[in-house]
């Protein structure tokens, strides 16, 4: 199939499509006209790739998953290297929300204490400076 194929069954743009085979996370063979075309098994591997994207794991994690990847959603071996790629990965995000948690509540405190002194003596506030 063609790429606009694919993309229209995949449910993802052709711009993705070619992300994906840039990072080695699909394939395509080339017709005689030079189009990149794809086989059946495709539609199943960009649905993979959404969904592990999806699950936060970066092009390079899921080029080390793909291949023992089973099922749209999909399902994965419990391998020691791959476990310790996927708790590295959920350590990081942890981290993240906790930095994003932190500053959520500092501004918070920051509304909060504006709100409490009143804007009275303070010229309207355009958004431009």
């Amino acid at each position: 199939m063609l790429i606009g194929e694919l993309s229209r069954r995949a449910g993802v743009n052709a711009h993705q499509l070619r992300y994906y085979e840039a990072q080695g996370l699909l394939e395509a063979g080339r017709g005689a006209n030079g189009y990149r075309e794809y086989d059946e098994s495709a539609v199943l591997r960009v649905k993979q790739i959404r969904h592990l994207l999806g699950a936060g794991l970066s092009s390079e994690d899921i080029a080390y998953v793909l291949p023992c990847a089973l099922g749209e959603a999909p399902e994965l071996p419990g391998c020691p290297e791959l476990l310790a790629s996927m708790r590295s990965r959920l350590r990081r995000l942890d981290d993240q929300m906790a930095t994003l948690a932190g500053s959520r509540d500092a501004l918070a405190r920051y509304i909060d204490a504006a709100e409490r002194t009143g804007g009275e003596n303070y010229p309207p506030f355009d958004g431009t400076a």
